[in-house]
């Protein structure tokens, strides 16, 4: 049976459905392609502290519409002034404190791509601990595109999960690449058509939900101890790096001229 999921008052922005011991949480923001802003952030730390007192084994992670997510919402972040030292900080702390919590989970996260997982996409993809795609996905980084750093983990995560390389060419160029590429050969679960993602999805649970759930959620902590995810400390080096560029750069500046010159565009 399979019954609506409440979230949170700001659960607008995510859409979940709960059925046996999984949900799907669906970022629900199709307009701006899944951005991420206070709203939809604070909705997935209500979900996720909800899906633990109650017991959930998995939880999918999607995106409403053509992407999974694009990163942060622009238009959000353009309204602080870095001439005054404002800093998207305590918002950007808190896609940190939801990836970490993420990990520490006893859930099992498992990231549907497609469209786009950008910037904050990729960073929250990256905290998962099962990672799909549709073939059509494009995948990077993103950030110095947009003359930002990361401030969802990007830095900590990127090298521990796609290797040395792959994570230097993605932070250094904000390329995007296909899912199919190679450099996500050792990260992607597996790349579907882009008509059997939901397929892929559901083989996935299958298997996940297959095996009992303690020895499962002990081997989520022991693999996480051998190999540690970031930390508070990594949390706190990545946000002092972004607030000290955002405001010798002015980085809300050049947003707003991107911003502007798209609205022309279009």
């Amino acid at each position: 049976m399979t019954n609506e999921l409440i979230v949170t008052a700001a659960g607008k922005h995510l859409r979940g459905r709960l059925s046996g011991s999984a949900e799907a949480w669906t970022l629900n923001r199709p307009g701006v392609r899944n951005a991420l802003n206070p709203s939809l952030v604070e909705a997935l730390h209500g979900a996720l502290k909800a899906a633990e007192e109650s017991g959930v084994r998995v939880v999918v992670l999607r995106g409403n519409g053509p992407s999974f997510c694009a990163g942060a919402d622009l238009q959000y972040l353009q309204t602080y002034e870095a001439p005054d030292g404002e800093t998207p900080r305590d918002f950007l702390r808190s896609i940190w404190d939801l990836t970490i919590a993420m990990e520490n989970s006893p859930i099992i996260f498992v990231a549907a791509l497609q469209g786009h997982a950008v910037a904050g996409g990729l960073e929250l993809a990256l905290a998962c601990d099962v990672v799909l795609a549709d073939e059509r996905t494009l995948i990077g980084d993103g950030h110095v595109g947009r003359n930002l750093l990361p401030g969802g983990g990007a830095s900590a995560r990127l090298e521990r999960s796609l290797g040395l390389s792959t994570a230097f060419w993605l932070a250094l160029t904000g390329t995007l690449l296909p899912a199919g590429d190679p450099a996500f050969a050792g990260w992607l679960r597996c790349v579907t058509p882009s008509d059997e993602l939901d397929d892929g999805v559901d083989a996935l649970l299958d298997q996940l939900l297959s095996v009992p759930a303690p020895s499962q959620q002990a081997y989520k902590r022991v693999l996480h101890a051998q190999v540690p995810p970031p930390t508070e400390a990594d949390r706190d080096r990545e946000l002092d790096a972004f607030d000290r560029h955002w405001v010798a750069q002015n980085v809300p500046e050049s947003l707003r001229l991107f911003l502007n010159k798209n609205r022309k565009a279009s």
